[in-house]
């Protein structure tokens, strides 16, 4: 395979072959460590950071928080760990910089606000570094560009952290659609409906309060959680690509209602939907619901010409399905089909096999699973979808972060 991090794909059609085999990290532990600096430890970051402190063939030189309680319970983290103390960074908002320029970090873990992300990355890969981000990984199509153009001129790594792609079941259905299992795939359906009144745990609650933060009013925010496994399940920027897209959002509470040409006020509540048009004439709709009056009830959908997956009802498959009822269970597929990355490893979390993930793409020298490419495209949706409700519900065309590639 191309060592170009950038370059196109020799795993165009499944999505990413270097992930069919189990990873063997336990082997790598004997060869040099890969060396990750991690910036942003709050709740989501330090949870990351003692996944990645378990793992082998990796460690962790140097941290950066500007929380200076977090930085040291970091710290502490790391010594116990490895039995050194890593390096820290917390002399304010920049003060990440000076630690990208160490000789002795090979890859930076971004788990900042997601104002940062960009910023952050793009500053990793000049200094030099591999980047991890997590999600989204832009706020702007013009940082989505940046990052693209950025990758590709550095050659560095670059993967976006977004769990939902390697839930075993997510996995599961990708290698079922690309088998042909559902036919010809050509509809889609994916949501991000979040509870914002359950209590949050220490693994997914705010990354730091600390980094200046400012939250979009409207439209589809979180798009790299919903859009994502659908994605990976229609093989976009592999064989297609989105062109267009279409986003409408219902009438807020009059408790929320605010100004969407100035954006005056952040919309705790808000019912949203988006449609993507691909180049193959496939559609995808995106439900976003931030009404805090109901529980969490996220959902997904690939519907092909021989059969349909819905995470709501299970599989259903002409032929081989019991007649007009659907499998509740998709256990049955998980033997011919199942995912090798998670088979040896079946009760490790989404999380951790993600972070594998970028750890051996870092050793390898190949493009990760989720590249810049992914991050560009569903990162994007964001502002499209809040420029398409501004604008009256008008279609908007859909940037190629691929530049072609996607069908070469």
């Amino acid at each position: 395979m191309n060592s170009h991090p950038c370059s196109r794909r020799t795993f165009l059609a499944m999505g990413g072959a270097a992930l069919a085999a189990p990873l063997a990290l336990a082997k790598s532990s004997t060869a040099k460590p890969v060396r990750i600096a991690f910036v942003g430890l709050g709740n989501r970051g330090t949870h990351l950071l003692q996944l990645m402190l378990a793992m082998p063939g990796v460690s962790v030189p140097a941290l950066c928080d500007i929380n200076q309680d977090l930085l040291r319970h970091a710290t502490e983290m790391v010594k116990d760990a490895q039995g050194n103390r890593p390096a820290g960074y917390s002399k304010g908002l920049y003060d990440y910089r000076r630690m990208f320029e160490r000789d002795d970090v090979d890859a930076v873990l971004v788990a900042t606000p997601s104002e940062w992300h960009a910023r952050m990355s793009l500053d990793a890969m000049h200094a030099g570094k591999h980047v991890a981000s997590e999600s989204p990984g832009a706020q702007s199509v013009e940082e989505c560009w940046n990052l693209v153009k950025t990758c590709e001129a550095t050659e560095r790594q670059y993967m976006l952290i977004e769990s939902s792609i390697h839930d075993h079941t997510h996995l599961l259905i990708m290698n079922m659609a690309h088998a042909g299992v559902f036919g010809e795939p050509y509809y889609g359906e994916c949501s991000y409906t979040p509870d914002h009144l359950a209590p949050q745990g220490s693994a997914i609650g705010a990354l730091t309060s600390h980094w200046e933060t400012k939250h979009k009013a409207f439209g589809t925010l979180c798009p790299t959680r919903s859009l994502g496994p659908v994605s990976k399940w229609m093989g976009l920027n592999r064989g297609d690509r989105p062109v267009s897209l279409v986003s409408m959002m219902s009438k807020p509470p009059s408790s929320q209602r605010c100004s969407l040409e100035k954006r005056t006020e952040d919309l705790a509540s808000q019912i949203n939907v988006t449609l993507i048009k691909t180049a193959r004439n496939r559609v995808i709709t995106i439900y976003y619901n931030t009404d805090g009056t109901r529980p969490m009830t996220n959902f997904n959908l690939v519907q092909g010409t021989n059969g349909v997956y819905d995470s709501r009802h299970g599989v259903y498959i002409p032929g081989q399905s019991p007649v007009h009822q659907w499998e509740n269970s998709v256990a049955a597929y998980d033997g011919e089909h199942g995912y090798a990355l998670r088979k040896p490893r079946a009760k490790a979390s989404a999380d951790s096999s993600m972070l594998r993930e970028f750890v051996q793409a870092v050793r390898e020298g190949r493009t990760p699973f989720v590249d810049v490419y992914d991050s560009a495209t569903w990162s994007a949706v964001a502002e499209l979808s809040a420029e398409s409700i501004r604008k009256g519900g008008v279609c908007l065309p859909f940037p190629d972060f691929t530049n072609g590639r996607w069908n070469a």
